[in-house]
């Protein structure tokens, strides 16, 4: 079977998209790192190319200058609109993490995919840049259905790590319930038990300890933390100990090319 095709969209700032592509390729997709530039100049047709699976990942896009992945976030907006709009409707994956996930919700393709910022990520409660482990729940409910298939195979609580300094979730108006109504929430911060804490179990003050939403339709995902900083068992601290040494987060780049594979 022909391998599912990733691109990896890069801008000046980026740094985690070797990570990134390395992580799909573990996964068993072919993983292109194209920079946002090739776009702009048509040098690569998002809606006509063969790509199944759109990855923004993290860094800190334009410096984060404005806000973290605002400036990013209009490129796509204002300059790629039709292109990306078009990608997402066709029922194409689209993956951001940590920046990837400012960027997506700064240009209103997450939560509601209609090109209104309804949330944003704005600075950690605690004043400074976090970097570390953290508990995740994995949530699931009737309601978010097919959605599912982001989380399969995962246990109630993972791990995974966060490095971000404008992490926390903040939604404008009705959102937050919308959000909880309509199942979108993918992953919570919790503790090691999966209850739901304060910091430092959540690191940035999160809205309802989210982590991770999708859109209604399932196709777009975006999270701060970052499955493709734990791809390999090693990258756990605790390998040695031979605990915790499952890579959940490569189970999650592998659900995407799952579900490609099948369905696109």
């Amino acid at each position: 079977m022909k391998k599912v095709n990733v691109i990896v969209l890069k801008t000046a700032g980026t740094n985690n998209d070797l990570e990134t592509a390395q992580g799909f390729r573990l996964a068993g997709a072919d993983a292109d790192i194209v920079h946002i530039n090739k776009l702009l100049r048509n040098e690569v047709n998002i809606k006509k190319s063969e790509y199944k699976i759109l990855a923004i990942p993290g860094g800190f896009s334009y410096g984060d200058d404005i806000s973290a992945g605002k400036i990013f976030a209009n490129k796509l907006k204002y300059k790629l609109e039709k292109g990306i709009t078009e990608f997402a409707k066709s029922g194409k994956l689209i993956i951001g993490i940590c920046n990837g996930f400012q960027v997506l919700v700064k240009s209103g393709l997450l939560p509601f995919t209609d090109g209104n910022q309804s949330a944003t990520l704005t600075y950690n409660d605690s004043g400074k840049f976090e970097c570390r482990w953290v508990y995740l729940k994995t949530m699931r409910n009737a309601e978010s259905g097919t959605r599912n298939f982001w989380v399969k195979g995962l246990p109630e609580i993972i791990q995974l790590p966060v490095a971000h300094g404008e992490g926390k979730f903040v939604c404008y108006k009705n959102a937050g319930d919308l959000i909880k109504r309509r199942g979108l929430i993918v992953f919570k911060y919790v503790d090691e038990y999966g209850e739901e804490k304060g910091y430092p179990y959540n690191p940035n003050g999160s809205f309802d300890n989210i982590a991770g939403i999708t859109n209604t339709e399932g196709n777009i995902f975006g999270l701060m933390p970052h499955p493709e900083r734990f791809a390999i068992k090693y990258h756990h601290p605790f390998w040695t100990r031979n605990k915790n040494t499952e890579p959940y987060g490569l189970q999650i780049l592998k659900n995407a090319v799952n579900y490609s594979k099948e369905n696109l």
